[in-house]
């Protein structure tokens, strides 16, 4: 069975997303960049909804990524991706499909068929669906030392109480903490 993962960062009042749907107050250092290069080694598949897909879509393949972070953007650009939405008829990132239909029976199915584990990146109304559903096998929150007042919470619109088991800590020189869990 294939493994489904979560990836996201949180401000230290709890958003990942800022009032205005931003996410520019993240600290993204070398530290963090190397981390995330790290973990695109892995090949699994990258999970995205059609909004936090559009905005990695309009970054990952221009020259700004290649040259401010040429590592995690030739990952990022390599990577089979899958992309949930109703609206969307086809993704033109490279490497990108999309799936329309119930996404939380065919992210069943998906896990049920031998291949590559998969990570959902940023998406917090896939991960709070697949979350509902009991289907998240491990949570990556990567908790930046600052707080923005307002915002969305990843868990916006959770149906029941999650509750998790703190797996791992893995601390970076900014102050900011990489937190692992495992559904309880």
């Amino acid at each position: 069975m294939r493994k489904l993962s979560v990836f996201n960062f949180i401000s230290l009042d709890g958003y990942y997303k800022d009032i205005n749907n931003g996410i520019a107050w993240h600290n993204h250092d070398e530290e963090g960049a190397e981390y995330s290069a790290q973990s695109l080694q892995a090949g699994n598949i990258l999970l995205f909804g059609r909004v936090t897909y559009d905005m990695m879509a309009s970054f990952w393949p221009s020259p700004m990524a290649a040259e401010s972070l040429p590592v995690v953007a030739e990952g990022m650009n390599k990577a089979e991706k899958i992309v949930f939405s109703r609206t969307m008829k086809k993704a033109d990132w490279n490497n990108s499909r999309v799936i329309s239909s119930d996404i939380v029976e065919e992210m069943k199915k998906l896990k049920q068929t031998p291949g590559k584990d998969m990570t959902i990146l940023g998406s917090g109304t896939i991960l709070t669906q697949f979350a509902s559903a009991g289907i998240i096998d491990d949570y990556q929150i990567m908790l930046d030392p600052t707080a923005i007042g307002s915002g969305t919470s990843v868990f916006r619109g959770i149906s029941h109480q999650l509750n998790l088991k703190l797996i791992n800590i893995k601390t970076f020189r900014s102050g900011t903490l990489l937190l692992s869990y495992q559904p309880i």
